[in-house]
C-alpha cells in the first residue's frame, strides 16, 4: 500500500482543473477499501481526473495511481503488488505471468479504458506547422535522417522556413506502451523502413532519451530542433506544436481528440473470452482519422482479485468506464471509449471475482 503516496489524491494536471468543479459524480461507491494502481503515463492525467471525481462521491475508498510506465505498472500487478496495472500495451495471453498465488483460478485480462492520440511533438525555430508521414517520421526516429532541411522534410512543407539545425530525436528510455504503440505504427505504416519490432523497449539508432511521456514532453519543449512522442495531453499542457501526419487523405490530419477519436472507432476487438484487447488500422487513408492512436488499458484478475480490494475495484472500474467517467475525456485532450466498447467494459467489470 506504499503505492498510495505515488500520483493520486487530489492531484491536477493538463487541463483536468477545468472540469474538476463538475457535480458530484453518480457513483455506486464500495463502502471501504483501498485500490492501489500503476503504470501507464499515457494515462496518468485521466487518473488524476478520475480519482479526484470518484473520491468526491466515495470518500470512504481510497484509490492511488503511480505513473511509473506501462512495463512497470505490469510488473508490480504480476507479482500482487498493486489491485490493477495500466499499460498501453495489452498483455498477451502467452506473454508474462502472475505469480503464484495472484490471479488464483484465473487470468490477467486486458480492459481498455482510455483512448488517446500519440503526438508528434516538435521545437523547431520558425516552424508553426509541419507535415511528417509514415516513411519520414521513421527516417527521423532511426537516425536516417537528421536534419530538418532534409529534403524528404522539405518536399512535404514546401511553404515552411525549415533551418539547416540538426534534429534530436528524444524516445522512452524506459519500457512503455507508449513506446510499443508508436513503434507498432511506424512498422505498420512504413514497414519498407522501420524494420525493428513493436517493443516495449525502445529500437531504434541513436537519438536521446527521457523516463515517462512527462520527461520526454519536457525535453522537447526545451530543447531547439527536437522531436519527441507523447500522448496529446502532454503537449496540451506544455503548449507544444505538434506535427500534422500526410497520411494519403485529402488533407494532412492533425492530432486532436476528434481525429483519434475516428482512428479508435474502426478498432477491432481481438481479445478472447472476457479479453478485449484492440487492434488498429495504422495504414487508414480515411480523411480525419488520425492513424498514431493507443488505448490505455487496465489489467486485472478475471477471477482472483484480492478480496479486501476487489469491491472497491470493481466499483472505480465501473465509474471510469460509465458515461460520466468517459464523456469529459476529451475535454482534457483524451478520447472517450467507442460507447461499444465501454458498455462491454462495463459488463467484463461487473463479473470480477
Amino acid at each position: 500500500m506504499l503505492l498510495l503516496s505515488g500520483c493520486g489524491l487530489g492531484a491536477s494536471g493538463s487541463g483536468e482543473d477545468r472540469v474538476s468543479a463538475a457535480p458530484v459524480a453518480d457513483i455506486d461507491c464500495a463502502r471501504q477499501g483501498q485500490v492501489p494502481g500503476s503504470g501507464s503515463t499515457a494515462q496518468e492525467n485521466a487518473m488524476k481526473y478520475w480519482i479526484r471525481q470518484y473520491q468526491r462521491a466515495c470518500s470512504s475508498v481510497q484509490v492511488a495511481y503511480n505513473p511509473l510506465g506501462s512495463g512497470a505498472g505490469v510488473a508490480q500487478f504480476m507479482r500482487g503488488a498493486t489491485a490493477f496495472g495500466g499499460t498501453d500495451s495489452p498483455v498477451r495471453p502467452d506473454g508474462v505471468k502472475p505469480a503464484e498465488g495472484v490471479c488464483p483460478g484465473g487470468r490477467a485480462i486486458n480492459l481498455p479504458m482510455v483512448g488517446g492520440a500519440i503526438a508528434i511533438g516538435y521545437d523547431i525555430p520558425g516552424v508553426d506547422d509541419l507535415v511528417l508521414n509514415a516513411p519520414t517520421l521513421a527516417k527521423i526516429f532511426d537516425s536516417q535522417i537528421t536534419a530538418w532541411d532534409d529534403p524528404a522534410i522539405r518536399k512535404l512543407n514546401p511553404s515552411a522556413e525549415l533551418p539547416s539545425l540538426p534534429i534530436r530525436a528524444v524516445h522512452r528510455a524506459d519500457d512503455s506502451g507508449t513506446t510499443q504503440n508508436f513503434q507498432a505504427y511506424l512498422a505498420g505504416a512504413a514497414p519498407e523502413v522501420w524494420t525493428h519490432p513493436a517493443e516495449k523497449a525502445w529500437q531504434g539508432k541513436g537519438g536521446g532519451s527521457a523516463p515517462g511521456s512527462s520527461a520526454v514532453a519536457s525535453t522537447v519543449a526545451s530543447t531547439a530542433g527536437s522531436i519527441g512522442y507523447f500522448e496529446l495531453s502532454f503537449a496540451a499542457a506544455l503548449r507544444i506544436k505538434t506535427a500534422r501526419m500526410a497520411t494519403g487523405a485529402s488533407e494532412p490530419v492533425a492530432a486532436t481528440p476528434e481525429s483519434a477519436s475516428a482512428g479508435i472507432a474502426a478498432a477491432e476487438v481481438v481479445g478472447e473470452g472476457k479479453d478485449l484487447t484492440l487492434r488498429f488500422d495504422y495504414r487508414t487513408a480515411a480523411d480525419g482519422t488520425y492513424p498514431i492512436v493507443l488505448v490505455s488499458y487496465e489489467v486485472v484478475c478475471d477471477k482472483g482479485n484480492m478480496a479486501e480490494t476487489l469491491p472497491a475495484l470493481k466499483s472505480f472500474l465501473t465509474y471510469t468506464a460509465s458515461d460520466e467517467g468517459q464523456k469529459p475525456l476529451a475535454r482534457i485532450h483524451y478520447v472517450p471509449l467507442p460507447e461499444s466498447v465501454a458498455t462491454e467494459v462495463r459488463r467484463v467489470v461487473s463479473t470480477l471475482s
